[in-house]
């Protein structure tokens, strides 16, 4: 079994994207959060929230109608793309937006009975420089997997998935308790055999990298077990990603510094009481607690 590597302020503090202070929106990259639906609005929220606290220098949500709605009120800072109902309209309209992002975040909030959703998910991996699968694009039929499965191998720069142990062991078509005992292992492989990175969400979360690198955060925090956490978890790294840092970099900076904030929020407010969108609030804290944006003395 691979070495596992703990994640600490030592290693993530190195991990820190550059941030020159003459830079621009631009300089910072484009983060698109596609996410979101009629009766899960929250998802997007949570994610481009996150993904505006991350650093990025432009924050655009993709998504239907009343999703968009609930941006606007809940997140001004984040611009606008409705979701084109059209199977022909919405593909082109993917490629043009991946023309200006540097990153995607897609599947938080999204259903996986949405129309077209294969099809909008292999084509963000055709044309996305940096992808995120959360939730929803964690699709488990194996037919409709097998054809996403073979956009992501095909990718030169691995994707970041982001399941929690029921999500992968649907992936599997495994038990979650064959998950628990062979977690590491089995996010290994999948890592390897998909050219993705893994994360592994669960009390220890594990990272796991094509080349077989695995990392691990053993901070649980039962707070942080509430919907919602980890759509906030998935727009921090597709943030971080659009700022350029690497993507098994973007997955540990944002694990570590999530699980800090969630600390800091239930130290706060207590695990019982605090909720997803405080991990946001207590991000600040969290970036100085990875060594993010400290002057040495």
């Amino acid at each position: 079994m691979a070495e596992m590597t703990d994640l600490t302020k030592e290693l993530i503090s190195g991990f820190e994207p550059q941030r020159p202070e003459d830079g621009h929106k631009n300089t910072f990259g484009t983060a698109l959060i596609c996410a979101g639906s009629e009766f899960m609005t929250g998802a997007a929220v949570m994610a481009t929230g996150a993904a505006l606290r991350s650093g990025a220098g432009l924050v655009k949500v993709f998504s239907e109608e009343k999703t968009l709605d609930a941006i606007r009120v809940a997140e001004p800072c984040a611009l606008l793309s409705l979701r084109p109902q059209k199977t022909a309209e919405l593909l082109r309209k993917v490629k043009e937006l991946c023309g200006s992002s540097n990153a995607v975040l897609i599947g938080s909030g999204i259903p996986q009975d949405m129309k077209d959703l294969e099809a909008l998910i292999c084509r963000f991996l055709e044309n996305a420089d940096n992808v995120v699968l959360d939730a929803g694009a964690l699709i488990s039929k194996p037919d409709q997997w097998g054809r996403i499965a073979e956009c992501l191998k095909a990718r030169k720069t691995p994707a970041v998935i982001t399941p929690h142990i029921g999500e992968f062991a649907r992936l599997l078509r495994l038990s979650k308790s064959e998950v628990e005992d062979r977690a590491e292992e089995l996010a290994i492989e999948f890592a390897k055999d998909n050219n993705v990175v893994v994360v592994l969400k669960s009390a220890k979360t594990l990272i796991a990298v094509p080349d077989g690198s695995v990392y691990v955060n053993d901070a649980s925090n039962s707070g942080l077990a509430k919907g919602g956490s980890g759509d906030v978890l998935a727009g921090l790294i597709t943030g971080f990603l659009a700022q350029g840092m690497e993507p098994y970099k973007a997955a540990c900076s944002a694990v570590f510094i999530h699980s800090k904030a969630g600390k800091a929020a239930a130290d706060e407010v207590g695990t019982r009481t605090m909720l997803p969108a405080d991990l946001i609030v207590y991000l600040p804290g969290a970036y100085m607690d990875a060594g993010w944006g400290c002057e040495d003395d």
